[in-house]
């Protein structure tokens, strides 16, 4: 019996709140901020981008003990795009770039931008 292989687990450079653009796919060319990064899945969550239709039914809202219902209906959802299908977008150069890190003299990390001519520091902002 084979043993089940478990997806391998990298290091992202892609973060919450990172304006990325879609390099592949339906949805090519579009921009939006990544909402939740799924590292265990190699996936992330970005708004308006990769759209799905939920078709749900009223549902009674917990706690209220059926006095108000959740809305049936088409809703629509954003669902995980593979994050190699992502590329982040410069805030200096504003166009999509891959992500390099560069180590400082105090050992800090800092992510920086690798399109030639650019070479600038990518600040992460950070939603809540």
């Amino acid at each position: 019996m084979a043993a089940t292989k478990t997806p391998e687990r990298h290091k992202l450079k892609l973060r919450k709140g990172d304006t990325v653009e879609v390099i592949t796919g339906k949805d090519l060319g579009r921009r939006g901020a990544i909402l939740e990064v799924l590292p265990e899945r190699n996936r992330a969550i970005v708004e308006r981008i990769n759209i799905a239709k939920r078709h749900t039914k009223p549902r009674p809202i917990q706690g209220t003990r059926g006095a108000q219902m959740s809305p049936g209906g088409v809703l629509d959802k954003e669902m995980p795009i593979r994050i190699d299908n992502l590329a982040l977008v410069c805030p200096s150069c504003d166009k999509p770039t891959r992500v390099g890190l560069r180590l400082l003299e105090n050992g800090e990390k800092v992510r920086h931008c690798r399109r030639a001519g650019c070479r600038k520091d990518i600040e992460s902002k950070k939603t809540k």
